[in-house]
């Protein structure tokens, strides 16, 4: 199915975001006193620093679910589901922030102050905190969460292709960008792609807040959009 990334784009400019939680807000107003409120490619960065974390925190979760719920099959799907999906997100993640480095090298970008190492540890330390508590006490909130999180990134990277118009006419020709969609040839369009991913990632966070763990079997997940 070919995808209209400028319509989706376009979508996500238009839907205002979430009307987002109390943690959220704090976490978001945080990141915009460090990295300024400006939607920067360094700021996305961090973002995706972040965003893998989740994920690996609900796995480690689900796999004791599955060592202490092992003769029930319903769990044990739930578990199962979780964990194939979040690794799939994660890979998905992490080339999202690669493909932002290979950017950056391209543009002779170099990092602002708020990914030198210490201060990144320091923000991944929190962060992974966060993410291991909520996985732990919480695992719904989790989900409701990122998927804040998520929507958050959707419209980061959506504004940043609106005001970055020079995009549309530099090829994104490198072997990450032909790894990660080789049908597109330009950066305004990875862009575009990452913030439908993102929009992907928040519609399954929802999906797994929202339904009771006890009736889910090895169903398909929701499609973007």
């Amino acid at each position: 199915m070919t995808i209209n990334l400028r319509k989706e784009q376009q979508e996500s400019l238009q839907r205002l975001p979430l009307q987002y939680g109390i943690a959220a807000r704090f976490f978001f107003a945080a990141m915009d006193l460090a990295a300024g409120k400006k939607d920067t490619l360094g700021k996305a960065k961090l973002l995706e620093i972040l965003a893998c974390i989740p994920y690996r925190e609900w796995e480690l979760r689900q796999y004791v679910r599955l060592t202490h719920n092992y003769h029930n099959r319903r769990k044990v799907n739930w578990a199962r589901d979780i964990m194939e999906w979040g690794r799939s997100a994660q890979d998905n993640e992490f080339y999202h922030l690669l493909l932002i480095q290979e950017k950056m090298r391209e543009d002779g970008m170099k990092d602002p102050w708020f990914l030198a190492t210490p201060v990144v540890v320091l923000i991944t330390g929190f962060y992974i905190l966060l993410s291991k508590v909520l996985a732990w006490v919480n695992i719904k909130a989790a989900f409701r969460f990122n998927a804040e999180f998520e929507d958050h990134a959707e419209h980061i990277y959506a504004a940043m292709v609106k005001e970055n118009p020079q995009w549309e006419s530099e090829p994104a020709d490198n072997p990450i960008a032909r790894e990660y969609a080789p049908e597109l040839r330009t950066w305004a369009d990875i862009f575009r792609r990452i913030g439908l991913d993102e929009r992907d990632h928040r519609n399954h966070s929802f999906h797994y807040g929202e339904t009771p763990h006890h009736i889910v079997e090895y169903e398909g997940m929701p499609e973007a959009g």
